[in-house]
């Protein structure tokens, strides 16, 4: 992530904003940062990013939550939140991973559940709260849109996907599972 100004002039420069415009700028730095995993959506489109604090005229405080336990996509959010962090002017900066309550798909933004259907995964069919208990989710594809779909593996590329097939297009595509 390129800045145009040298941290340590956007560092200064964070001292002449009032703790709203710091926050804000805080919060814009973060929410940009991309998953690793699926790099057409960042931290706020998952509502991985839950708070953004200003704890001093160059330091901020952030809440992220994990997608699921063990997650291994949270040390790179770490690290690159640090990063666009410093990179706004930001000199100290504390993530603090918030397990409670639970990240569902249910936080996903409608905009994030578009992004995944033009990146070709399926995004989430109904809510974490409804899943199907007996029996899958019917889930259109992301290609053609039909629902002659059915689930190959319930693990895709990534643990939080499964790989699923349409039976009319023929294609496969990942399914961003409901959890």
């Amino acid at each position: 992530m390129a800045s145009a100004t040298p941290p340590f002039e956007q560092s200064t420069d964070l001292l002449s904003l009032d703790d709203a415009a710091r926050r804000k700028r805080a919060w814009d730095a973060a929410a940009e940062v991309p998953d690793p995993e699926v790099p057409v959506l960042t931290i706020a489109d998952l509502g991985v990013l839950r708070d953004v604090r200003v704890t001093g005229d160059t330091a901020v405080e952030v809440d992220i939550t994990p997608t699921y336990t063990g997650c291994p996509a949270m040390a790179v959010f770490t690290f690159d939140i640090e990063a666009a962090l410093r990179n706004a002017g930001f000199r100290t900066v504390t993530i603090n991973t918030v397990l409670s309550p639970a990240w569902t798909t249910d936080w996903l933004s409608d905009e994030a559940r578009e992004k995944l259907r033009a990146y070709g995964i399926a995004p989430p069919a109904g809510k974490a709260s409804r899943r199907a208990l007996f029996g899958d989710d019917e889930v259109a594809c992301p290609r053609c849109g039909s629902f002659d779909t059915e689930k190959v593996s319930e693990f895709g590329s990534t643990a939080c996907k499964a790989l699923w097939r349409c039976r009319s297009c023929a294609e496969p595509f990942d399914y961003f599972k409901c959890h």
